[in-house]
């Protein structure tokens, strides 16, 4: 698969964008609706993508080598959906023709989460969620 097809399996969804937090103990995963500075609310898309590494150093570059490490990948995830052998859903993009199907579906963050700038880092518990899996 060359890197273009790669980048294009990308839903648009934004849910690997937002701030996790892990258990000290458990080692849990806790997704919360804060999410990276650098995301466009709207769009749902990073807004210094090529950057990104540089500017978020936590920010994590998805290959088909690191894929299996990162059990907290959201399920609706098209990479996770694919690497689990279940398909793109109805709603990727490359399947409704559409940009817009992840958004109007609900699966994306749009209207569900605030920028991580706007957000005291003492406070990130507060913001624990549970509608992403």
């Amino acid at each position: 698969m060359s890197a273009q097809e790669w980048e294009s399996l990308c839903d648009g969804c934004a849910q690997c964008c937002v701030v996790k937090l892990e258990d000290e103990d458990s080692r849990e995963i806790h997704f919360t609706d804060v999410v990276c500075k650098l995301l466009d609310l709207q769009q749902c898309r990073c807004t210094d993508y090529r950057h990104r590494s540089t500017r978020v150093p936590d920010c994590l570059t998805l290959t088909p080598e690191n894929l299996a490490d990162l059990s907290w990948m959201p399920h609706s995830c098209a990479y996770r959906r694919l690497a689990e052998g279940r398909g793109l859903a109805w709603w990727h993009p490359l399947v409704s023709s559409s940009a817009d199907s992840v958004h109007d579906s609900g699966v994306s963050v749009r209207g569900k989460v605030v920028s991580e700038l706007d957000v005291d880092e003492e406070m990130l518990e507060l913001h624990i969620i549970d509608w992403i899996r």
